[in-house]
This record gives structure tokens, sequence and C-alpha cells, in this order.
């Protein structure tokens, strides 16, 4: 876990243990999320910080990003059921995984960082990591919804050419995902290339999120890359994905 080309937050690189688990095949889609507005009540995700502009120019620019993340109530923008659900703070993730875990009657939750890591990286084939789920190769279009390229989402089951060797696609780009873990330092931790980039974000204060969004430059979404947050942002393009412990016989 972790690279040795990469600020202080993602080294040094270590061996991690991960028990048993599973990790959703996409992340949590619209009309998944929108089911789970309408039978719980809870709030629809709403728009912070994003300009609705209907002039031309430069501005129409604003209107075509904004209009993904538009709800009808309890129902999800037309044409945008099957993207991610984006826009959503942790605790509304939360919220989400408490209500499937009663729905299937077995616990849901989020990923640990370490869980995302090894979904993303690890092929059992050869027992090593790699840098991004498809392989070392640099993104392209080919790979991943990344560089602003559609200023929105993806559908969910987009790009398998992208896919981990576990079966999980859209691990990068998209959304940023959600993850169950605190910001904190890796064992061996050493301030660089100051002690301010990662060291003074440290604790229970922010919860780390993983794999980039569609607006985040390819530079920053290798399969390392750690991003952290309030718990109560959700205007950074963030989504999340589901995961649950346990072996394929006891499922």
């Amino acid at each position: 876990m972790g690279a040795a080309d990469a600020d202080d937050d993602e080294r040094p690189v270590h061996r991690v243990y991960v028990s048993e688990f599973f990790i959703g095949r996409f992340a949590v889609t619209q009309d998944e999320y929108a089911r789970f507005v309408r039978a719980t009540g809870y709030p629809a995700p709403a728009i912070r910080g994003l300009p609705l502009i209907t002039s031309g120019g430069r501005d129409s620019v604003f209107k075509e990003l904004a209009t993904p993340y538009v709800w009808d109530q309890s129902e999800p923008p037309a044409g945008h059921a099957s993207h991610p659900i984006v826009l959503v703070r942790y605790d509304d993730a939360l919220a989400y995984c408490r209500w499937l875990s009663e729905v299937l009657a077995r616990t849901v939750r989020l990923p640990t960082e370490a869980e995302w890591e090894k979904a993303a990286r690890f092929d059992p084939a050869t027992g090593l990591t790699r840098r991004y789920p498809w392989g070392n190769a640099d993104p392209d279009t080919s790979y991943a919804n990344l560089g602003q390229a559609f200023l929105r989402p993806a559908p969910a089951g987009s790009y398998p050419g992208g896919a981990a060797p576990c079966g999980a696609r859209q691990l990068i780009g998209d959304v940023w995902e959600w993850t169950s873990s605190d910001l904190s330092p890796y064992p061996g931790f050493e301030a660089w290339p100051y002690k301010e980039y990662s060291e003074v974000f440290f604790g229970p204060e922010y919860k780390v999120l993983r794999g980039g969004s569609f607006a985040v430059s390819p530079v920053a979404c290798r399969g390392t890359f750690r991003n952290w947050d309030y718990p109560i942002r959700r205007q950074i393009f963030s989504g999340f994905r589901t995961a649950r412990s346990g072996m394929p016989e006891t499922a």
C-alpha cells in the first residue's frame, strides 16, 4: 500500500493485511440513491456552490455542469439514473448504508481506504500491486473519465478497459469515493515536501476519499492518491460505493 514517488501522505510503501471483503462493482448510482430517498424521506442531494446560469458563452458551461445534479423532489435528473450519485456528504453515505443493511438484513458499510486500494490495485494473478486498476499505463479516455472531458460522471458500466482485476469498475475518475477511514499517517511517516502538506490534517476530523473525479487531472489519480475533507462537505464531486465483510462461501 502506498507509493514511493508521491507526496508524504502516500509514503512509505508498506504491507497491509486485509481480511476478505466484498466491494461494490460500481459506485452507488442516482437511481439506487433515489430508492433510498423515497423509502426513508431522506433529503435529496442539494446543489451547493454550483451556479445555475442560463446565459451563453462561458456561463453556459456552468449550466451544463449543474444540470446532472438538479433533482425533482425524490427523482434524479432525467437521463442520469445510471450515473453515480454525486455531491453527497460522508453522513449521507453512512445513512444509505444503514438503510441498505436493513433492506438486505446484512451489514453494508463503506470500504476502508486499505480495502479500496486493494480492490483498485491488487492483482491476484501476480501477487503485485498496480499503479492503476487497469495496470501501469497512464490514464486515457479508454480507461477512465478524468480531466473534465465530459463535465459529468459517466454511467455505471462505462470504461470496461479500466476495470480492476477484482471486477470493480470506475474506481478511478467519475466521483471521489468516501471511505470509512480517518486521515492518518502511514507507518514510518516523514513529512515531505513540507510539514503542512498533510501532517496538520491527521486525525478524526477528516475522512479519506479515493479515486478522483471527472474534474480531476489524470496526473492526480493514481491508485494510491489520498484526498481528504470534512465529512460535512458535499461540493467535491463526491460519491461512494458500498462494501461488506465476508467470504464468498458465507455470502
